[in-house]
């Protein structure tokens, strides 16, 4: 199975830290965040890593390179302008090949066993697995409402959780699509037709969107460390 890492965001929120530097390279614990993914998707056997990049393309490329030092082989979509979490992905298909693969945003940091990622099967007529988190202080109204049978829906909204930017693809789920898109214009639309599960999880999961949540984990890891 092969992965992506989206990597092509702006990240506004984090100015004045990105105005120079792309955000999946703002430092933790002495490593890009981009880093901790790329080592993460290594350590459970994932040998191929699409990446797309746009703001600050080169750095994250001359960072990365090839993947040689991390044991995988990594390859870059480039977008001239940004194409969007969908678009993004759309533009790397040729790439990712015609089997499901992983997604995983540059700009979180989760303990999730990503092996479980791995050796999960899309049922049939599925188009995604999606991961779910607790609501954060910052989402607090969420996204997806998981139903006792794995699929997502929109309809309970007191009960919904938020998505963690990490799940299984099936190409499919981007069959008619190109050009700037998000990715949630499309789970708006597969989740309606019952064609996308997802799966909760309870543990650690950060996502590096503000200065507050840099700093939150730069503290957690400390910890850890």
């Amino acid at each position: 199975m092969k992965a992506m890492i989206l990597a092509a965001g702006r990240g506004l929120r984090l100015r004045p830290l990105t105005d120079k530097i792309p955000k999946p390279l703002i430092s933790v614990a002495n490593q890009p965040l981009i880093t901790h993914q790329v080592l993460n998707l290594a350590k459970i056997g994932i040998k191929e890593i699409v990446i797309n990049v746009s703001y600050q393309a080169k750095q994250i490329m001359g960072t990365l390179g090839d993947g040689k030092a991390y044991g995988v082989k990594i390859e870059y979509s480039f977008e001239h302008t940004a194409l969007e979490t969908g678009g993004g992905i759309c533009q790397a298909l040729p790439i990712l090949g015609s089997s499901p693969f992983i997604v995983i945003s540059a700009d979180i940091w989760t303990d999730f066993p990503l092996e479980r990622l791995l050796t999960h099967s899309l049922k049939p007529n599925t188009l995604a697995h999606l991961i779910l988190v607790d609501n954060p202080s910052f989402h607090p109204q969420g996204d997806f409402y998981l139903t006792p049978n794995g699929l997502l829906n929109l309809d309970d909204a007191s009960k919904k959780s938020t998505f963690a930017n990490l799940g299984i693809y099936h190409p499919a789920l981007f069959e008619g699509k190109s050009g700037p898109f998000p990715l949630s214009s499309l789970f708006y639309k597969y989740i309606a037709e019952q064609r996308i599960t997802g799966e909760h999880y309870k543990g650690l999961w950060f996502n590096i969107g503000t200065p507050t949540e840099l700093e939150r984990l730069g503290k957690y890891l400390k910890q850890k460390l």
